[in-house]
């Protein structure tokens, strides 16, 4: 099932590239002629309200939307990883003190925190990776934070403080190699999360602006136009299935690299 999620998502991968390349259509070509067309040979996901090819402005949404995830995840992973790992390694009351304004974000509702800065600062790319970045890192600044708590006090970080190795280079050249693992699978898992988490904002039209699209803004549009007209059923199944499925991908390589990583998992089974 891993090797077949991995090879869908890669597909989807492909596609998103080579589809617009391919394509002699181009994201913004509007044909008024054609209309909210249903899917054909010239037109194989069917036409938008303003006669724009439903498959290249898909493709586009992929790039979007997996870019986002992508890079809010690294955002995450970077404030996460190095929360926990001086939070554990310094332990104590700086450890305390870290850890209780973790528990304090964590009562705070992120989502509304991210539609308050889009709305407050203007909708841009930026903005969106770091706001999307910065409501995911806690969860991995705890999970960093218990493997250092174990690693800090195994025999090769004994002997590295006894060879008067400072702690920043402790916690690089011997912890953090050791939590690859661990950040690797909590990034799969993320990747999926932070894209669902922009759909959302994008279907709100608190997203993506335009002239670039996503998948969450294509199925908006889809749904702003199903609202007039029922029948025109492609314009949110389409980019809707492209999203579930890169969802449903990414979930199925996150499990299978938490089983490959950590065999008790796959044991407890």
């Amino acid at each position: 099932m891993t090797r077949a999620a991995a090879l869908l998502l890669a597909a989807i991968v492909a596609a998103t590239i080579f589809i617009p390349l391919a394509s002699p259509h181009r994201l913004d070509e509007q044909d008024l002629a054609r209309q909210l067309e249903p899917p054909s040979r010239a037109h194989p996901f069917g036409t938008d309200i303003a006669g724009r090819d439903l498959l290249v402005r898909v493709a586009h949404g992929g790039r979007i939307s997996l870019l986002v995830g992508l890079v809010a995840t690294l955002v995450s992973l970077v404030i996460g990883v190095t929360w926990g790992a001086v939070a554990g390694y310094a332990g104590g009351r700086i450890d305390h003190w870290m850890m209780r304004f973790v528990d304090l974000l964590y009562a705070l509702p992120f989502m509304f925190f991210v539609i308050l800065l889009v709305t407050y600062f203007g909708r841009s790319m930026v903005l969106l990776f770091v706001a999307l970045g910065a409501v995911q890192w806690l969860t991995m600044s705890r999970i960093v934070r218990g493997q250092v708590l174990s690693l800090k006090e195994e025999p090769f970080v004994e002997a590295a403080r006894a060879l008067g190795a400072s702690g920043p280079r402790i916690i690089g050249s011997h912890i953090l190699p050791n939590l690859v693992g661990p950040v690797i699978v909590y990034a799969t898992l993320t990747v999926p999360a932070v894209i669902l988490e922009e759909a959302f904002l994008s279907f709100l039209g608190l997203g993506v602006s335009p002239p670039r699209t996503s998948w969450g803004l294509l199925a908006a549009e889809g749904a702003a136009a199903i609202s007039v007209v029922r029948t025109n059923w492609w314009l949110v199944v389409f980019p809707g299935a492209a999203l579930g499925l890169t969802l449903l991908a990414l979930n199925f390589v996150g499990d299978g690299l938490r089983t490959a990583l950590d065999p008790r998992s796959a044991r407890r089974r």
